[in-house]
């Protein structure tokens, strides 16, 4: 159970909450916590659907493989795109996350270095290990608790920060959960540890609400403290709002310690994220949902080599030409779908398969499509627009394989 938990809290919190609070302001204003709520319960049912999935369908890929089984070869297909193209977008928030927080006035240029530096990384087979995910959770729970307290300690707290006003609309508290939702994207992990913990269907159901419960209180530890510190105002307009709430907060020497603990997540979470994507790319490729090509895996390095070099450039390129609002929202539209699938195929459990109980996934499925569209106009045409391409790749291909 520990390890387990662990695991949920190594993917959960890291660098989505360094950068995903000032957009998320922008949008909710003093709606910002309840955005923060929203994205938990939405992120709670999606992670409870995918748990009782990856106990029937252990094998890897995911969303990939449940849509596919449950719902038809064309839900798990796009599923698979959904997660590709939204997890890219993922990769070039962090990169940019990178930038914002080590060299603010060369964000974006670091963002490209970073992604060409851990693409060589991936390159040469080097993975993320268990040891560098306690690590990375330990660095970035440190210098969260720093902030929180240097914070809450200092004179420029203002209770008045935390009053609900007229700038909190309905549609704006949806807009911040479908980005906030960013920053809680990685609980599915612990979904398919199956075959790594013992007794899986006791454990993971039980592991899975213990570490969002701890993402949770510690998110809006840091979110009410901030806010108390820069107010509404001043957290929607900072490029990296966690620095902003050090000096504000008096604590110069924190500056610097928050600088590297944002470079430190973001840096861990590219390298998992273009690991995950470019296997998925792989998985896809082998089934001709994508270019064969891209299923080649180097002779030496054992390392799909071609799926990781076109991931990283296509970040890389994302990352010099979108700012952190736009690759968050695209990233969560994407992911949204991605999680709606999955929704949609635990409906389709019986009890005897360990379906959760009914509320679980109609809530879930409901609450994606609800955030997804609720996103930034461009993040929705944009997200809309990819998977619609993704669609009639399939049903293109499907129809040159029936006339062959």
């Amino acid at each position: 159970m520990p390890d387990a938990v662990l695991i949920g809290l190594g993917s959960m919190i890291g660098a989505g909450i360094f950068a995903s609070l000032a957009p998320a302001a922008r949008a909710a204003g003093s709606g910002l916590l309840l955005g923060l709520a929203l994205a938990a319960v939405v992120a709670y049912c999606n992670a409870t659907s995918s748990a009782r999935l990856a106990a029937l369908y252990p094998a890897s890929g995911g969303t990939y493989v449940y849509g596919r089984e449950r719902l038809g070869d064309f839900w798990g297909y796009l599923a698979g795109w959904a997660f590709v193209v939204g997890k890219t977008a993922s990769c070039a928030a962090m990169a940019l996350t990178v930038g914002s927080y080590v060299w603010p006035g060369q964000a974006h240029a670091i963002a490209v270095a970073a992604v060409v530096a851990l693409t060589a990384v991936n390159y040469a087979g080097v993975q993320k290990s268990a040891l560098l995910t306690r690590i990375v959770v330990a660095v970035v729970l440190a210098v969260l608790t720093a902030v929180v307290v240097a914070s809450l300690t200092s004179g420029g707290v203002d209770t008045a920060h935390l009053d609900a006003g007229a700038d909190a609309t309905f549609g704006g508290v949806l807009q911040a959960a479908g980005l906030l939702f960013f920053a809680f994207a990685g609980y599915a992990r612990i979904a398919t540890l199956g075959e790594e913990v013992r007794d899986p269907a006791h454990t993971i159901p039980r592991a899975i609400p213990i570490a969002l419960g701890i993402t949770l209180v510690v998110y809006a530890a840091v979110a009410v403290s901030v806010l108390l510190l820069l107010g509404t105002d001043g957290l929607a307009a900072a490029g990296a709002p966690l620095t902003e709430a050090a000096r504000a907060a008096g604590a110069d020497w924190l500056v610097p310690v928050v600088r590297v603990g944002a470079a430190v997540s973001a840096l861990g979470s590219l390298l998992a994220l273009i690991l995950g994507v470019s296997r998925t790319t792989l998985a896809m490729a082998r089934d001709h949902h994508l270019p064969h090509f891209l299923a080649a895996v180097h002779p030496t390095f054992k390392v799909p080599h071609r799926a990781e070099l076109l991931v990283g450039a296509v970040v890389a390129t994302v990352a010099a030409t979108a700012d952190v609002r736009g690759a968050i929202g695209f990233s969560s539209f994407g992911v949204l779908a991605y999680y709606a699938v999955a929704n949609a195929s635990a409906c389709t459990l019986t009890p005897a398969e360990g379906r959760p109980a009914r509320i679980i996934p109609v809530v879930g499925l409901a609450g994606c499509l609800v955030l997804a569209f609720a996103l930034p106009v461009s993040s929705v045409l944009t997200g809309a627009a990819v998977l619609a391409i993704g669609a009639a790749a399939y049903a293109i291909r499907r129809t040159l394989s029936r006339q062959a």
